[in-house]
């Protein structure tokens, strides 16, 4: 059985401790959204990394469907990715809606 919050919000993964997913995950902290100020995994914008395919993939959302920033949101998301990796990485935009129970601490965006 999935696990979810009081929302019904299924949370992202965690992954092993120097997995090569954890390192991704690690790194794609230093991705943040320049309206909101925080990170793309403190946000919970960074849904799966799945580097054991064929063709390796994130899957993210963003905070709104037509976010200003979307495009260099993805952009600076996959550029991080592919430096840790070490090879192409392909990145999906999930179309659900994203609401504050995403993120890892929803108490951060208090006074916003």
């Amino acid at each position: 059985m999935t696990e979810t919050n009081l929302v019904g919000h299924k949370p992202a993964p965690e992954y092993p401790e120097n997995s090569p997913e954890a390192i991704v995950k690690q790194s794609l902290r230093n991705v943040k959204d320049p309206e909101i100020g925080l990170d793309v995994i403190q946000l919970g914008l960074i849904r799966e990394i799945e580097l054991g395919k064929d063709e390796p993939e994130i899957k993210m959302m963003l905070t709104t469907p037509f976010c200003p920033y979307g495009g260099w949101l993805i952009q600076q998301v996959r550029d991080i990715a592919e430096q840790v990796v070490g090879k192409k990485i392909k990145v999906t935009v999930l179309p659900d809606l994203w609401d504050p129970n995403y993120m890892e601490d929803p108490g951060l965006l208090m006074g916003w």
